[in-house]
């Protein structure tokens, strides 16, 4: 079974969207989606409902590695994939995450696109289907065998920005066998919508590399609440 983990905070209109899609693409597979919101009661009342296709849990904590970790713990699957609300998966999601376990893989990833036809997103996303400085981050949804994952300890939840960096780090330090299928995600470009492009690309590459220069978890947050102004 795979288990879909989406870590979201006020995102009950892209769940609209999502919850019922996932549902719909996973109708020939063994899977289920978990809903790990923070801020317990913050959501009460506005939950989409879909019977048993999906579950909300409200998690004791903060941080999205918080909420991704109490998730896993919940999951039954023996694989799980962590998705962001705001991500849209290709129709083969669950065909591709199935395949590339069975070939062997212990994790992987996906490309994606953003659902915008700006050119210089397009250029972004072109290095999002080879190992670059910036693979690993969360949009592109990582999936790995549940012992795995819980073997290495989950995500690391001090780290309260850049946990999905973080955790491919020691992927990498443990030869972790991955792949980055070549299958988009669509991703959304709100981030951007709400800044500029140079001020979030900037961002972004300032934060990662003070982030491998061994930067404080909590000073890069403070130092991107800052800099990017957040969508909601």
């Amino acid at each position: 079974m795979i288990s879909v983990i989406i870590p979201a905070h006020r995102e009950q209109k892209n769940l609209e969207r999502l919850l019922p899609y996932l549902t719909s693409i996973g109708e020939s597979h063994n899977f289920e989606i978990i809903v790990a919101l923070s801020h317990p009661g913050s959501e009460s009342g506005k939950y989409v409902t879909g019977g048993e296709a999906w579950k909300y849990v409200e998690v004791p904590g903060k941080g999205r590695a918080v909420q991704m970790n109490y998730g896993a713990a919940e999951a039954k699957g023996t694989t799980l994939a962590f998705l962001h609300a705001d991500v849209y998966p290709p129709e083969n999601f669950f065909t591709d995450i199935e395949r590339t376990l069975t070939e062997g893989y212990d994790a992987g990833f996906f490309s994606y696109r953003f659902d915008t036809s700006h050119v210089l997103l397009k250029l972004n996303a072109s290095f999002t289907g080879r190992d670059s400085i910036f693979t690993g981050g969360g949009d592109q949804c990582l999936f790995i065998r549940k012992s795995v994952f819980m073997d290495m300890g989950g995500f690391e939840e001090s780290q309260v920005i850049m946990e999905d960096f973080e955790f491919f780090e020691r992927m990498k330090r443990q030869k972790l066998k991955y792949r980055i299928v070549k299958n988009d995600l669509i991703v959304s470009a709100r981030k951007y919508q709400s800044n500029s492009y140079a001020r979030v690309n900037l961002a972004n590459l300032l934060l990662l590399l003070l982030f491998k220069w061994g930067y404080p978890a909590q000073k890069l947050k403070i130092l991107h609440n800052r800099i990017i102004k957040m969508p909601h």
